[in-house]
């Protein structure tokens, strides 16, 4: 059990200028046409909710149980577990991935050899995003061809993780849903969270919202995701950043392992920006190396019209450790990261990670 403070008053917490966490909130969402945002925070033990409307037709619950697609903060949970099998010896971090699951679909069969779980995590696949849409019934029969050699530099990858899912549940014997239940959401208590739909979730899941504010409605997946089909809460999210933070369930080589830079995430190869000089990637982590506020732990998520991020601050001699994670049902979601982290983490100078995801 967690043993934190929940405090369910928004007022509780105040920035520098007087102004409270809720206020200020709804003002940040409203101007980017955010129509529902749920937030997260903790500092210390304290943690802070909240989950505020800024339209009529959308009414906030007062226990924040409205659930949320979280896109690719799907991709850090299922990190922690694939960490969770290597510290058990279930599956070695440098072994081929070839050895627990066919290569079928590469075009390049040398290239998969070199697949592993460490090459996957830090995104060094070499491999696309996706070659087709995920949720489309022709994805898991499509061919993959490999953008560059595989674990030669930095390139984000949807199909990597897909990949390392099907290893995963080869050596499980089961599906991703339950495996995640089985190792994640019963023991940290994160009931509002499934990488599958739930039924509760007919009256819970929100709807997202384009830029132009049209309802695009719920979606839904066909099948269990690694990457993207998570849907959860930012309360349980943050039950499993706390967990993945103190390495709970982990041995303290494969806690350490996921917080280390692995690689500069040179997001654009063909387009390097300055933002890129200071964003690396760990195990299923990016790592932000922030001159003020040390390295910086985060995670984004774009399903189109929900976006969301989180970010962990490290304890210093004059701060206590802050963790913030955000949801958003509208495809403006990400415009708000450097106006909600410099609120809550209280950083004089804007953060990289902001210019790395929106530019």
């Amino acid at each position: 059990m967690f043993k934190y403070l929940f405090l369910t008053i928004a007022t509780f917490i105040v920035n520098s200028n007087g102004i409270d966490s809720k206020e200020r909130i709804k003002d940040i969402a409203s101007q980017a046409g955010i129509p529902l945002i749920q937030i997260a925070y903790s500092e210390g033990k304290d943690l802070y909710q909240y989950e505020i409307s800024t339209i009529d037709s959308i009414k906030s619950r007062d226990d924040f149980s409205t659930v949320f697609q979280a896109a690719s903060l799907s991709k850090p949970l299922f990190a922690y577990i694939v960490m969770k099998m290597v510290s058990l010896g279930e599956i070695d971090l440098d072994e081929p991935l070839t050895s627990y699951a066919d290569a079928g679909r590469f075009e390049n069969s040398e290239f998969a050899s070199r697949l592993t779980a460490r090459v996957v995590l830090s995104h060094k696949s070499g491999l696309p995003n996706w070659t087709l849409s995920p949720s489309s019934s022709e994805w898991p029969s499509s061919k993959i061809t490999f953008k560059f050699r595989p674990d030669s530099a930095f390139t984000y990858s949807g199909e990597a993780y897909a990949y390392l899912q099907r290893a995963v549940e080869n050596i499980r014997g089961m599906g991703l849903e339950e495996i995640a239940r089985e190792e994640v959401f019963e023991p940290l208590g994160m009931h509002s969270t499934s990488y599958i739909w739930l039924d509760n979730y007919d009256s819970l899941a929100t709807s997202g919202y384009t830029r132009e504010g049209v309802n695009r409605g719920a979606g839904s997946f066909p099948r269990a995701n690694s990457a993207y089909t998570l849907r959860t809460t930012a309360n349980d999210y943050m039950k499993f950043l706390m967990a993945l933070r103190e390495g709970k369930f982990l041995g303290e080589k494969e806690r350490d392992a996921i917080f280390a830079p692995v690689v500069n995430a040179v997001r654009y190869p063909d387009r390097e920006r300055e933002c890129d000089k200071n964003i690396f990637w760990g195990l299923g982590i990016g790592i932000e190396k922030n001159g003020e506020l040390g390295n910086l732990a985060f995670h984004w998520g774009d399903n189109g019209n929900f976006k969301a991020f989180f970010i962990i601050a490290p304890k210093s001699k004059d701060q206590p450790q802050k963790i913030l994670v955000y949801f958003t049902n509208s495809a403006t979601g990400h415009n708000i990261i450097d106006k909600i982290t410099t609120h809550f983490l209280g950083n004089k100078e804007p953060l990289s990670v902001h210019d790395w995801v929106l530019k």
